[in-house]
């Protein structure tokens, strides 16, 4: 359903702008696998084909099977001295 991805998108496009305030560069969505089997068929549905997503909003993605159905967008360079990393539900 379009409007499962265009939220999804612009959740993940909110946590990325809110580091940036922060002062943070966000370059990395941790998605856990149901919400990544969520977001594929969002795309598939969508636009078709069965190819793996590599990218969300311009952030590159990694699978971390133990958020389930959530997602993190992090900055990987701040992440271990600071909190530069927001948490969000993808799968509702």
């Amino acid at each position: 359903m379009r409007g499962d991805l265009i939220r999804v998108l612009s959740d993940i496009e909110e946590k990325a702008n809110e580091l940036k305030l922060d002062g943070y560069e966000p370059d990395v969505v941790l998605v856990g696998l149901e919400a990544y089997e969520f977001i594929k068929e969002q795309v598939k549905e969508e636009f078709g084909g069965d190819e793996e997503i590599l990218e969300l909003s311009g952030l590159k993605i990694r699978l971390l099977e133990e958020l389930g159905g959530d997602a993190v967008v992090i900055d990987t360079k701040a992440l271990g001295y600071a909190p530069a990393a927001k948490r969000l539900r993808i799968v509702q």
